[in-house]
């Protein structure tokens, strides 16, 4: 296959679109647009965020140690894309973009009412990386709005509509290719009706 080579430079693509919110609730709070945000343990639950110091809400994030990822839908993209085009130093976000301050479980900044899943961070690091500071954070609490929920009690990517980014555009997800394991699932299923017509055959024989 053809390869175009390119300088070292973020190429995994596509990425989480999220909207962070931080600060203190009822005091002052700001919500900042992430694409660098990603999960880095399951047990216990731990996720990063990267942002560069001096976005405005870098500060907030710093001094309380605390924030929330806000999931993304297509309905909210527009807001989310103002939230990253635009400065809380000159404006009043959740003002300019109609969303909803609503009081955490456990951290002091606010979650973003509207968003279909809420997830309370505790920073438990801060690493200087250059252009970014990277600060990787505990799950404290997840809220996931009741109707985004399927049968087997799981988020229903298709019913939430979560967005993604790749280089520059945001994405709906698309259609599903298959659940965990597949590959392996199908396999033995191969090797079963192998088996079964092999003995099939056999049977034919001996008759």
């Amino acid at each position: 296959m053809s390869k175009i080579d390119f300088k070292p430079g973020n190429m995994l693509y596509p990425v989480p679109a999220v909207m962070v919110s931080c600060g203190t609730y009822g005091e002052e709070s700001d919500i900042i647009t992430i694409a660098w945000a990603g999960t880095v343990c399951s047990d216990p639950p731990m996720v990063s965020i990267s942002v560069r110091p001096e976005r405005y809400s870098f500060h907030m994030i710093k001094e309380t140690g605390e924030f929330v990822i806000n999931l993304v839908s297509e309905e909210l993209t527009a807001a989310m894309d103002t939230c990253g085009v635009r400065s809380g130093r000159d404006c009043n976000k959740w003002e300019l973009c109609h969303l909803t301050p609503a009081p955490s479980e456990i951290v002091r900044c606010p979650v973003i009412d509207e968003a279909p899943v809420q997830i309370e961070c505790r920073v438990v690091s801060d690493t200087d990386l250059g252009s970014h500071h990277m600060f990787v954070a505990r799950v404290e609490a997840v809220h996931v709005e009741k109707r985004y929920m399927d049968e087997k009690n799981r988020l229903d990517l298709e019913a939430a509509r979560l967005v993604t980014y790749s280089h520059g555009v945001y994405h709906a997800l698309g259609k599903s290719l298959g659940t965990f394991g597949f590959s392996v699932r199908k396999k033995k299923n191969i090797r079963k009706g192998k088996r079964t017509s092999d003995s099939k055959q056999r049977k034919n024989k001996e008759q």
